[in-house]
């Protein structure tokens, strides 16, 4: 591992994989000595494109020739981000039309919160147990698991928690509740999917009661499931639906969308209700586009759920105890966690990328680039299934 890596630049855990980057392109990655590394985790589902898209290349090689930044967001007019405003509008349904862009899903997380409590007046939120909306503050403050929140309290009050595909827990949403947060699916604890007509129900109690409904799409959104948003399968359109991660196949970006009439509320009283200096950034704004296009003028959206259907023919072993997810937004659940660790730091020494969940410590995380080939799949799966048969850890019934 690179000891400048560790010493100069700050880490999120004691224990990094610490892979030394050269190069990526297509489903690889290439360390340092030139080996290469099966990507199944896409840099945790953000390289929807995989990796050096000649598509996305090209846009950001010509938009960086022509202007890069400029000025702060929303006081100058600039193609690219126009441009995709415009076209993710197309490709959402009404009401949510108006789309503000930021740099990454916690940001918008923070703007959504923020348009819940100016259009409702209201202040409370509710979100779900073992959900995970970003890491700033008010995105913290959303999350249920103490163990991470308690030493950067005091944090956002007025957040209570619900239990995610819970029918009765929907009447706790009152008078006071400006918005449900919720993940289309579960993404940290374990790539859960809402249970028939939950959302459904959660979009009927939330009319019932005058709340909005936040829809966190950061993981799910831009093609991973089969659709370019997961809700578009349950019958149910929030008020602000959140984005980032897949967004710019790999470049730093975050978005929120809503109806025009509640949008325009965070330009006045105060006016500059929501301000950024690099969103909308033509270049990020440029690739993002690309993505979109690309994904809209392919076949790559429905070659998700295919795709999804073989890893799920090959990923049967007695160690395995559930794919859980849709599409390209697949988890693994074996037995124990020691088998998970096994499993990720193995596959790593063999070329293939594989990753934690946040909160299911017997997941492994599969979520390659939606480019992935068949036969890219099935080589990754054979050198899972080998770790398995080779697994030294206690036996599990």
């Amino acid at each position: 591992m690179n000891p400048d890596f560790q010493k100069y630049q700050a880490q999120t855990s004691a224990h990094p994989l610490g892979l030394e980057v050269a190069r990526a392109e297509g489903s690889y990655v290439y360390d340092a000595r030139g080996k290469a590394y099966l990507d199944f985790v896409a840099g945790v589902s953000a390289c929807t494109l995989g990796h050096c898209h000649p598509r996305v290349v090209g846009a950001v090689q010509e938009q960086a020739g022509r202007y890069m930044h400029v000025m702060v967001y929303g006081e100058f007019a600039l193609e690219p981000a126009v441009t995709l405003s415009r076209e993710l509008a197309a490709a959402l349904p009404q009401p949510l039309e108006s789309t503000y862009l930021v740099n990454s899903g916690t940001e918008a997380m923070e703007g959504a919160i923020k348009l819940a409590r100016r259009v409702t007046g209201r202040t409370e939120l509710l979100a779900a147990k073992d959900a995970y909306h970003g890491n700033t503050l008010g995105s913290l403050s959303l999350m249920s698991y103490e163990e991470r929140k308690a030493p950067f309290r005091p944090l956002m009050p007025g957040v209570g928690h619900i239990r995610f595909n819970n029918f009765e827990d929907l009447e706790q949403l009152g008078p006071r509740t400006a918005a449900v947060v919720l993940e289309t699916i579960q993404g940290g604890a374990g790539f859960i999917l809402p249970r028939p007509g939950y959302l459904e129900a959660v979009r009927s109690r939330c009319d019932q009661t005058g709340a909005l409904l936040i829809l966190d799409e950061i993981q799910p959104g831009f093609g991973r499931t089969g659709t370019l948003f997961a809700f578009e399968q349950y019958n149910c359109t929030p008020d602000i639906v959140v984005m980032g991660k897949g967004m710019a196949s790999g470049l730093p970006v975050g978005a929120f969308s809503a109806s025009k009439a509640h949008m325009d509320l965070l330009s006045r009283h105060p006016k500059l209700g929501h301000i950024t200096t690099f969103g909308g950034n033509p270049v990020i704004a440029a690739a993002a586009l690309a993505t979109l296009r690309e994904l809209q003028e392919t076949r790559l959206m429905a070659e998700a759920l295919e795709k999804e259907a073989l890893f799920r023919e090959l990923l049967i072993h007695p160690l395995i105890e559930e794919v859980r997810g849709k599409g390209l937004m697949l988890a693994i659940l074996v037995p124990e966690p020691a088998l998970a660790d096994y499993l990720v730091l193995e596959a790593l020494k063999k070329g293939l990328l594989l990753f934690w969940l946040l909160f299911e410590p017997r997941a492994v995380r599969i979520s390659p680039p939606l480019t992935l080939t068949e036969g890219e799949i099935r080589e990754g799966c054979a050198l899972i299934l080998d770790l398995l048969e080779g697994y030294p850890g206690p036996a599990v019934n």
